[in-house]
C-alpha cells in the first residue's frame, strides 16, 4: 500500500471518527483524544492531518457536503425529471442522516456554525432545492401559480425539522415520513399531467445513489474504510 492511500484512509477514519465523538459529545466537549483513539491513530497522527479541532469539524462538513452532491447529481441522471430527482433526494437525505454519523454530524455542526469555507449542509440543501424547482419549471411540470421560494422553505424546513426530530426518535429518519410529506405537497407542487407519473416513496434511483456515488464508491464516509 502506498503512502498516499494509507493517508487517505487515515484521513478518512479520523472523520469519521470525529462524526461520532462530535454527535456523542457536542463539539465544545469533544476531545481530539477520542477522535484519534477512535480511528485507531495517535494524536499526532491526527495533527498529520489538521491542525485542530476546528479544522476537524470543518473536514467533517466538507465530506457531508460532498457527499449529499454526489448522492444528487448521482439520483439527477437516474431519474428523467427535476421534480422526481427532488423526492428521490430527499429520500436519500433522510436515508443517510438516519445511517451515517458524518452526514448527521455535518449537518449539526453546519446549523451550529462549525463549517469553515463550506455553505453548510442546510444551506447546500436549500440551493439544491430552489434549482431543481427552477428547473421543473422550466420543463413546465411546475404548476404556474407555485411560488418556488415557498416551495422551497417549506420542503428545506420539513426535512430539517426531519432531522432534529430524529434525533429523539428514529422513525422520523424513516421512508415513510419523507414519502407522507409528498404525497401531502406533490399535488400542490406537479402539474395534473406530471403528478401521475412521480412516485412519492422515491424511485431505486436514491437507494442506488447512497450505496454508490458517480465513481463507483461509498459516500458521505458510510463503510469508510480504517487505516491498515
Amino acid at each position: 500500500m502506498t503512502k498516499q492511500v494509507r493517508a487517505a484512509r487515515t484521513r478518512q477514519a479520523l472523520i469519521r471518527s470525529a462524526a461520532i465523538v462530535f454527535e456523542q459529545h457536542g463539539y465544545a466537549q469533544a476531545r481530539l483524544a477520542l477522535i484519534s483513539s477512535g480511528a485507531g491513530v495517535s494524536t499526532g497522527a491526527l495533527h498529520f492531518h489538521f491542525e485542530n479541532k476546528a479544522a476537524v469539524a470543518q473536514a467533517v462538513v466538507a465530506e457531508a457536503s460532498h457527499g449529499l452532491l454526489a448522492v444528487s447529481s448521482s439520483i439527477r441522471r437516474r431519474t428523467d425529471t427535476a421534480l422526481q430527482t427532488l423526492v428521490d433526494t430527499s429520500h436519500a437525505l433522510v436515508d443517510l442522516l438516519a445511517r451515517d454519523p458524518v452526514t448527521r454530524a455535518g449537518f449539526r455542526l453546519s446549523c451550529d456554525g462549525v463549517r469553515g469555507d463550506e455553505p453548510g449542509l442546510p444551506a447546500q440543501w436549500q440551493r439544491c432545492v430552489g434549482e431543481l424547482l427552477d428547473e421543473a419549471a422550466a420543463a413546465g411540470t411546475l404548476a404556474e401559480d407555485v411560488s418556488r421560494t415557498d416551495a422551497t422553505a417549506a420542503t428545506v424546513a420539513a426535512t430539517t425539522g426531519f432531522e432534529v426530530l430524529g434525533r429523539y426518535e428514529s422513525e422520523w429518519l424513516s421512508a415513510p415520513t419523507p414519502t407522507g410529506f409528498w404525497r401531502l405537497l406533490l399535488p400542490r407542487l406537479a402539474t395534473p399531467e406530471a403528478l401521475p407519473l412521480l412516485d412519492p416513496s422515491g424511485t431505486a434511483a436514491a437507494a442506488e445513489a447512497v450505496a454508490t456515488g458517480p465513481d463507483g464508491h461509498r459516500t458521505s464516509g458510510v463503510g469508510a474504510a480504517a487505516p491498515i
